[in-house]
């Protein structure tokens, strides 16, 4: 029996999404976007006045020498109704852009949300996997902003032009518009498409309370490098901006794209990282070649949480894209808790860096970097961070790969005033030992060498701790569970010795590594009768604060919703010679869900 057309939409949507490898699945809520579709047929109208307006302002060739040649016929047969070829295989809009497989994947979304485009998920993995290699980014353009991709939660101020900032960034972070390289009328028809899309940006109290279109104060004063000022509609200055500064055509791109190739990264790989609360990390990554699939990889990961001990197994896929970007997921084996991985790989392929991350808003994550592994002994690390002064008998584990299975104390070594006493076990991926730390050791980093494998500045040693420090200094996290997921907030107590100097918060400082603290909540005051830590939610004796449900609160004065700010205080027992707890604090900001996401969660946002 036929599907009615609304169910054949929902069906082909929810399809679209299965197996990719970009930041999640391809895919949206189609009940979403059909509701949508059925509530802005005026806004469509409004759409095509805009576009066709802009089209005739826009000239009717592009320049001659531009553009990029489109050698699949995939891509030109799935998009070649809308985007026509020209007899050098260029096609409108496309072949006039490169961008990240983030913003290629944003866009193939948009194509089968608001035009109808009917993909299956083969065709849209194939026609993104192109463009991203094809009409991509070089290495040296992607770096920085890499955070980007990575879904860290940073603080980033584009300092290259602030009009064009405040015109981008106030409905999306600016690495949003660095992760693209057009032509200028490709940057025109952009901005336009925004005005087309989303009319109300013309006005909206946006942009310093100005708008794209509002009437704006006339500038007298020159500017702060002594020219006029510059009284230029703000879209026109931007569109100048990024013309200059994000071309089409840049040395970067045109040396890469000519020296890219299939990576090939199969193999073992030492992983090595840290993930905010737990500590360092150390493990293996094994590699192989997906068969049926170029560029693509089968993954198994087995990795240590160094000073607890959980060891953590995952099996997963990865594809690269442009001959240097990972892209990757996995879970736990007998969980739907999903881990996404992005990486650069270094052009030598012996090297790979970036973060993995989980959760509903990406907030939990491991930085991480993996070396290829040859026959010969690794050190990746030590389940200790510090050693103490005039301590005897202290176990200590060192991890690696490739260790010798027959080991002696004096093969293994942490320089002055720390002597190997025992080992205790040995195998090729873990040397269990005792060390003894003289009184008079010296204070300071130490490298961990075994068998002639060292690893740089492995541990520190110290006579005391002068502090304490949490971590983040200024967390956020936000309500949910009934309507809308929660965005956790990881934080840590790490030690501080004030260094050679001994002054606090100074470069000579040394990181004693995370400490056992007590954990709790305090009201960070800012109004009379503040109640916050009452309603925000919870914080374990782990240093994960789990924020309250999302919604109204009838037990809340004003009927308020569960969001405030709150400091997140840690505190140490006395040790040593010490009378009193070290104690130290940071800020929570406890806000609302993020209302409105054009995909739903988990699908790459």
């Amino acid at each position: 029996m036929a599907q009615p057309e609304e169910t054949r939409s929902q069906s082909r949507f929810a399809e679209f999404g299965e197996g990719n490898a970009v930041n999640g699945h391809l895919g949206a809520s189609a009940f979403l976007v059909t509701i949508m579709m059925k509530r802005i047929g005026w806004l469509l109208l409004l759409i095509c006045a805009c576009l066709t307006a802009n089209a005739a302002a826009q000239p009717a060739q592009p320049v001659q020498d531009e553009g990029i040649p489109i050698q699949s016929e995939l891509v030109r047969s799935r998009c070649g109704s809308c985007h026509k070829v020209d007899d050098k295989m260029r096609m409108t809009r496309i072949s006039y852009r490169r961008a990240s497989p983030e913003n290629w994947e944003k866009t193939i979304k948009r194509m089968v949300a608001l035009n109808q485009v009917n993909l299956d998920p083969a065709d849209a993995r194939n026609i993104l996997k192109y463009l991203a290699d094809h009409n991509g980014l070089a290495p040296d353009e992607v770096r920085p902003i890499a955070f980007e991709a990575e879904r860290r939660l940073v603080e980033y101020t584009y300092t290259a032009d602030k009009d064009t900032s405040d015109t981008c960034s106030s409905c999306h972070t600016m690495a949003r518009a660095m992760s693209e390289r057009r032509t200028k009328d490709e940057w025109g028809l952009l901005v336009s498409m925004h005005r087309g899309y989303y009319p109300l940006i013309d006005n909206q109290p946006m942009n310093g309370g100005q708008g794209f279109r509002r009437t704006r104060p006339v500038q007298t004063e020159p500017d702060a490098d002594g020219r006029p000022p510059d009284n230029r509609h703000p879209m026109d200055k931007a569109i100048e901006h990024l013309t200059k500064t994000y071309p089409l055509d840049t040395p970067a791109w045109a040396a890469w794209s000519a020296a890219m190739q299939p990576a090939k990264l199969a193999g073992r790989w030492a992983v090595t990282g840290y993930q905010p609360g737990k500590g360092a990390i150390v493990g293996q990554v094994v590699v192989s070649a997906d068969p049926n699939a170029g560029d693509s990889f089968n993954v198994d990961t087995r990795y240590t949480v160094a000073r607890t001990g959980e060891t953590v197994s995952r099996a997963g896929k990865a594809i690269v894209y442009t001959g240097f970007q990972w892209r990757g997921r996995g879970g736990l084996p007998g969980s739907d808790n999903v881990w996404r991985e992005v990486m650069l790989v270094e052009r030598d392929w012996k090297e790979m860096s970036g973060r993995w991350f989980t959760g509903a808003y990406d907030e939990i994550g491991i930085d991480v970097k993996l070396v290829r592994l040859s026959s010969d002994p690794a050190v990746f690390g030590s389940d200790l961070t510090a050693l103490k002064t005039a301590s005897t008998g202290r176990a200590l584990k060192i991890y690696g790969a490739n260790l010798p299975a027959s080991v002696k104390p004096e093969d293994v070594g942490f320089g002055q005033g720390v002597k190997v006493t025992r080992i205790v076990s040995a195998r090729s991926d873990e040397i269990a030992v005792e060390v003894d730390v003289a009184s008079n050791a010296p204070i300071g980093p130490r490298d961990v060498s075994v068998a002639g494998a060292v690893k740089p500045a492995t541990l520190v040693v110290y006579d005391r701790i002068d502090g304490i420090k949490v971590r983040p200094q200024a967390g956020m996290a936000r309500v949910g569970g009934a309507v809308f997921p929660k965005q956790l907030q990881q934080f840590e107590a790490v030690g501080v010795h004030n260094g050679p100097d001994g002054k606090p918060d100074t470069p000579d400082d040394l990181d004693l590594g995370i400490v056992d603290v007590k954990w709790s909540l305090e009201e960070y005051t800012a109004t009379f009768g503040d109640d916050d830590t009452q309603f925000v939610g919870t914080i374990d004796q782990k240093g994960l604060f789990t924020p309250n449900v999302d919604g109204p609160n009838p037990k809340r004065s004003g009927n308020r919703n569960n969001v405030g700010d709150v400091w997140v205080v840690a505190e140490l027992a006395p040790t040593g010679a010490s009378p009193k707890p070290l104690r130290a604090r940071g800020q929570l900001l406890v806000t609302v869900p993020v209302y409105m996401a054009w995909f739903s969660a988990g699908d790459g946002k």
